[in-house]
């Protein structure tokens, strides 16, 4: 059995965490509440509402149906978890905040290709909104990969990174 190179063992159980987490709590929400209804978790604040979002990112294309929506959403996914994970090889093992990130980047969209691919819809549960503003619904995975791009981004913001970008290449 190949072992990770010394220092990668981050890139693979962050995502793994992240599709476990993520697989099990849509489990529960597609066992114990039906599609379109909803739980208050924090009233005025935070409902779990069962949705199945067939588009990409944010509910993009949901509303639009075409032959083959569900392979070409798919394999445009998988085409990004590829550049993903080839970005990530490239790294060096110090550069642990991008690391991280993109570890929790490519666990959450695993988590949600796993969806796609078997059930050809990722099942969206945390219904965050304030009064009647509602934020899109999401799921652990989506967080997984918002919270992963924020490390990334803060990432290159930090001071002396970009210098030392300049100065390796």
């Amino acid at each position: 059995m190949a072992r990770a190179p010394v220092g990668r063992h981050l890139e693979i159980w962050i995502p793994l965490v992240i599709i476990v987490l993520d697989q099990i709590t849509k489990a529960m929400v597609r066992a114990w509440l039906p599609l379109h209804d909803t739980t208050t978790i924090i009233p005025g604040f935070l409902d779990f509402t069962h949705i199945r979002n067939t588009g990409a990112a944010f509910g993009f294309l949901d509303a639009v149906h075409f032959p083959g929506k569900t392979i070409v959403i798919s394999l445009v996914a998988t085409g990004a978890l590829i550049g993903i994970g080839m970005y990530s090889a490239a790294l060096s093992s110090h550069q642990l905040f991008a690391r991280t990130g993109l570890a929790l980047v490519i666990g959450g969209a695993t988590g949600n290709l796993i969806d796609r691919v078997f059930t050809g819809s990722v099942v969206d549960f945390v219904d965050a909104y304030f009064g009647t503003w509602h934020f899109w619904t999401f799921n652990v995975a989506d967080s997984a990969i918002t919270i992963g791009v924020i490390v990334m981004i803060l990432d290159m913001l930090r001071p002396g990174v970009q210098a030392a970008r300049e100065h390796a290449g």
